[in-house]
């Protein structure tokens, strides 16, 4: 993916998955491993010094029982515009609107801007029931397993959000799309004996 979190977000982010692993008495080598993230990664995210990928951000989650939005702080105190989690130096961007937890599911709602040749890299590896996208504005490719769809403006599709995949603007152009993020709440993983 082109681009990357704002500053901002990462040093949050880091804050909020340090708090919610000591709060779980989890040590970083757990953490790591529950999460299949390196130590090193990890220990970087929590000082703000790395700028993950969502989808490590969503092991991460996961590997905390939580979600990538609740560690967002989005749901229902979201503010009304979202919340700017990625950009790019070519004006593209992903803004997550809202998103809803239950004790089994999350569900997130969010806006995206894919301009020129950025690109953004789906699929996390946490298995999901699946994601919704709509495309708004231009047209989006979809690559996924060596195929290519593309989707106009007005049309729709649903896949599996642990198999990666990766979104583009057809032809380098502009796409505005909406996805809507299926993912199961996993309680932490049972510590492995030693």
């Amino acid at each position: 993916m082109t681009g990357g979190m704002r500053p901002a977000v990462v040093e949050q982010l880091g804050r909020r998955i340090r708090t919610a692993r000591q709060e779980q008495d989890l040590s970083v080598g757990a953490l790591a491993e529950l999460s299949d993230v390196s130590r090193r990664m990890l220990t970087q995210i929590e000082l703000g010094q790395a700028n993950a990928s969502i989808a490590t951000l969503d092991r991460i989650a996961a590997g905390l029982g939580t979600t990538f939005a609740a560690l967002m702080g989005v749901g229902t105190d979201a503010p009304p515009d979202g919340v700017e989690v990625w950009s790019s130096e070519a004006g593209s961007w992903a803004v997550l609107l809202n998103a809803i937890d239950t004790d089994t599911l999350s569900v997130e709602t969010w806006k995206w801007k894919l301009v020129g040749e950025d690109i953004h890299l789906g699929g996390s590896g946490v298995p999901s029931a699946g994601t919704m996208v709509h495309v708004v504005e231009g047209a989006l490719e979809i690559l996924e397993d060596g195929d290519t769809t593309v989707l106009p403006a007005g049309a729709s599709t649903r896949l599996l959000s642990d198999a990666g995949h990766t979104y583009r603007a057809q032809a380098a152009q502009v796409a505005v799309f909406l996805s809507v993020s299926l993912q199961p709440r996993m309680g932490p993983q049972p510590r492995k004996a030693p």
